[in-house]
């Protein structure tokens, strides 16, 4: 299940999958896999700085994450571009989820938070 959201004319998409070959279900570990399309459907250009995370185990744990860039990268997007990465996430229990956003800044210095909208990682076939 993809989620999507656009903010201030950036469109982030996220597609996750489980990660089998990187988890250990019998350690509690669950990897899960997602990638990410960013878009600029609007009409100004904007350089993503930074993420901020959000992942929230079965149990409510929640882990949060902040650094600069994705995948060691501040892509700038012009109107009409897209950006496209894929990255992981470990959990200790077989389904949660993420949500978050990326701190964006337009040529003139304005900024704004592109908003990611929440998404399930869910083992294939824990829920029912």
């Amino acid at each position: 299940m993809s989620s999507s959201a656009t903010t201030d004319g950036i469109r982030v998409t996220v597609k996750p999958a489980f990660w089998p070959e990187r988890s250990a279900p019998e350690s509690g570990q669950f990897a899960f896999m997602y990638t990410v399309e960013i878009a600029n459907e609007g009409s100004a250009p904007a350089q993503l700085k930074s993420r901020h995370w959000f992942i929230t185990d079965a149990t409510g744990k929640v882990e949060e994450v902040k650094g600069e860039g994705v995948v060691g990268r501040q892509p700038s997007l012009e109107p009409g571009e897209r950006f496209e990465y894929t990255s992981w996430a470990m959990l200790r229990t077989p389904f949660g989820t993420m949500r978050g956003t990326y701190d964006m800044v337009r040529p003139d210095g304005s900024r704004f938070e592109a908003r990611i909208a929440e998404f399930a990682l869910t083992l294939p076939n824990s829920l029912h």
